[in-house]
């Protein structure tokens, strides 16, 4: 019981995950690295530290959220492993645009096999009158075409990491360039990795806001209800 209240109640934490992500691992790799302080390999090893220990935190906490946290963790050790393997930098570019694309990919697998993501990651029923939705969009005969477009809307949103897929490897290549195993490198790995959000993180955050705007207007569209009939509020309980 606690555990499902627990998930249930769940809320996001952009500026905690934004802090233990990326800043902390960030400063430590560009401060902490060079031989007169913590040393690359000590440097790499806390700095990931923080990550993996909130990923873990994540997966035990909210189990519902497990995958995503599962795929943080393991994209965080593989950084530590070409870190601490001192493998080609070459790698780093590689593994950062693989991760995305296997996320991308899985969408469009679990799309073709019947199983639309999109419409459980956006078309939540706690924002959205679902059932309203669906009674208005069958009495006008536009169930087809709101399926149609909710495909799109799936591709669209595959499409984001694809953006992520290739950032991440042009970002990577452009300011990673020094062996891994290295103070350069970390404080390269650091930089990076505080560039991310900027150039990558934000832009997508905006698409897949266009994305859910898309998908607002297509439903006010077929179904010609107001914003209010729409979203779930205390005036329009579900």
């Amino acid at each position: 019981m606690t555990n499902e209240t627990d998930q249930s109640e769940y809320q996001p934490r952009p500026m905690i995950d934004l802090l233990v992500s990326i800043l902390i691992p960030s400063l430590i790799l560009m401060k902490l690295s060079s031989d007169e302080k913590l040393g690359a390999t000590n440097a790499l090893i806390l700095a990931l530290a923080f990550p993996i220990c909130w990923g873990i935190y994540e997966l035990k906490t909210h189990k519902h959220r497990n995958y995503i946290a599962l795929l943080g963790v393991f994209s965080v050790l593989l950084t530590g492993g070409i870190g601490l393997l001192k493998l080609d930098s070459q790698w780093l570019a590689v593994k950062e645009a693989a991760v995305p694309s296997v996320i991308g990919i899985g969408l469009l697998v679990a799309h073709k096999l019947g199983y639309p993501v999109i419409r459980k990651f956006l078309l939540n029923p706690k924002v959205f009158n679902i059932e309203r939705i669906e009674t208005e969009l069958k009495s006008r005969n536009n169930w087809q075409k709101f399926e149609r477009r909710l495909d799109n809307a799936n591709y669209l949103f595959a499409g984001t990491f694809a953006f992520s897929a290739v950032m991440n490897y042009l970002l990577a290549k452009w300011i990673v360039k020094s062996d891994s195993g290295t103070t350069a490198f970390n404080e390269e790995l650091g930089r990076m990795t505080l560039l991310s959000y900027p150039v990558i993180a934000i832009p997508s955050m905006i698409m897949t806001l266009c994305i859910i705007y898309f998908l607002w207007r297509t439903i006010r569209t077929l179904t010609g209800l107001t914003l209010e009939e729409i979203m779930i509020t205390e005036d329009n309980p579900e």
